[in-house]
């Protein structure tokens, strides 16, 4: 009764005209974020905090929190529209909803993005009311090792996200090891693979390759084979998920929600492996998982339930620990320290209000989302209607924009050509791009996990709240002690 009763305190806190006005703000400016590649939410939000500055801490929280949400559905419109995406968590979104656009169903795919995530968000947020301390507890103590074991199960899954040769997904996929490499020695701060060039030193960007290797290349394809778009339908009910679409969505809905969950809480992983792993889990076990990959719901009710259910996830071991699972929430910590407030185990009981209404606000937003998305589908799908004279300088200059405006480099703008180009001509011969992929995201995170050890003394891993641990590079080998992390 308790938990009824502080929720509904929650909810009178977050449906205050103030709170919910702007909530509805940071929903429509993160998707408005989300759908430029380039700039990720962590942007958005500390874009914003100046803004929240001027705010009450809970309705400056809710706002930042709204623009979190809004900007992991925002990466889904250009991932479908265009197979640009807005942000690395939706690159799983790509391999299966531009598939669908192409076959003149792209608002099946945009409908059954918002209801997935719909559903999968509003899951994970009364999980994380009923068992945040709890799951907070265990997700902190993923140390090297359990990294380490969960990122290299996510690289055996390389060569089914190839869809076609294994031979030509493993090669890409170590191609993708090898350009994960690039920069300085995570461990020993050495420069690899640099030749001199000082814009190597940080590695290659994921999203430049990303945005070259899926959008550019589809731009090159479509003018070497003068091909367009087919023409869609723009009722409303003709676009959006039929009952035998829901059928097949259901399943991968709930354990995208609950892989993204799961995985959100992991400090490090945020939403970007959740999604690819959540793809990965219906590639074995999605009754229609052969089809995976040729345009199906199934390929994007997966990686977008998961991506959603990961930013909520995230949250639990920011505001239970104060130790932020994803790059947004390290910048909403930062905020709510700004604000006055300490997020860790106290939070709940020092700053009920905010805690609750941040929580009632979960369940808001995910509202919002969809009542915003739902109807303006027709108004998304009817972009493909245009010609592709208009649409491909369009595109184009959508995607050297955001590689630009990762780093206000030219250098990643050129990433961006090289990588279309390379992702044209392993199209013309049959190799896939999503091994490569999934393989420079989890590279860096296994090669990481792999070489570092956390010595903790037996006794301070025993405490619920106290994690004091001690990162070493050292080649010995590790003690007996057990070994566990606060952070990857």
């Amino acid at each position: 009764m308790d938990l009824l009763a502080n929720l509904g305190s929650g909810f009178l806190t977050a449906l205050s005209p103030t709170n919910l006005m702007f909530a509805l703000l940071g929903v429509m400016l993160g998707m408005v974020v989300g759908a430029l590649p380039g700039i990720n939410p962590s942007g958005a939000v500390a874009l914003l905090l100046p803004i929240g500055a001027t705010l009450e801490p809970t309705t400056a929280i809710i706002m930042l929190a709204a623009t979190y949400y809004g900007g992991m559905y925002g990466g889904t419109l250009t991932s479908v529209m265009v197979n640009i995406p807005g942000d690395s968590s939706s690159v799983a979104t790509t391999f299966d909803g531009y598939k669908m656009a192409v076959k003149g169903q792209a608002g099946k795919a945009l409908g059954i993005a918002a209801i997935g995530s719909f559903i999968a968000g509003t899951l994970a947020a009364v999980m994380l009311m009923v068992a945040a301390p709890p799951l907070a507890d265990w997700a902190v103590r993923f140390g090297p090792p359990e990294f380490f074991a969960l990122t290299l199960l996510g690289l055996t899954t390389l060569t089914a996200l190839g869809g076609g040769s294994k031979l030509k997904a493993a090669a890409m996929g170590v191609l993708g090891l090898l350009i994960g490499t690039i920069g300085l020695d995570p461990i020993l701060g050495d420069s690899r693979f640099t030749f001199g060039n000082i814009n190597l030193l940080n590695g290659i960007d994921f999203l430049p390759i990303v945005i070259g290797l899926f959008g550019l290349a589809e731009i090159a394809n479509i003018l070497a084979n003068r091909t367009r778009v087919e023409p869609v339908r723009y009722k409303l009910k003709g676009l959006l998920p039929d009952r035998e679409d829901w059928r097949h969505a259901r399943g991968p809905i709930v354990r995208g929600g609950t892989v993204g969950f799961f995985g959100g809480m992991l400090p490090g992983s945020g939403g970007t492996l959740s999604s690819l792993l959540a793809y990965a889990l219906e590639r074995r076990v999605a009754k229609r998982r052969r089809l995976l990959g040729t345009g199906i719901v199934e390929g994007v009710a997966a990686p977008e339930s998961a991506n959603n259910a990961a930013a909520t996830g995230a949250m639990i071991p920011m505001l239970t620990l104060g130790i932020p699972g994803s790059a947004t929430t390290a910048v909403l910590l930062g905020g709510l320290m700004m604000y006055g407030i300490q997020p860790g185990p106290l939070m709940i009981s020092e700053n009920p209000g905010v805690f609750w209404g941040l929580v009632a606000s979960m369940y808001i937003g995910n509202t919002l989302l969809l009542i915003i998305n739902l109807p303006m589908v027709p108004l998304f799908v009817k972009a493909l209607q245009l010609r592709p004279t208009t649409l491909v300088p369009i595109v184009i200059g959508i995607a050297l924009a955001g590689a630009y405006s990762l780093r206000n480099n030219l250098f990643d703008v050129l990433v961006v050509i090289i990588a279309g180009a390379v992702g044209y001509f392993l199209r013309q011969f049959g190799y896939p791009a999503a091994p490569l992929v999934l393989a420079m995201v989890l590279g860096p995170m296994v090669e990481q996990s792999l070489r570092s050890r956390c010595r903790c003394p037996r006794a301070a891993c025993s405490s619920s709240w106290s994690v004091r641990c001690h990162w070493s590079s050292s080649p010995s080998r590790p003690s007996s002690s057990p070994l566990r992390s606060s952070a990857d």
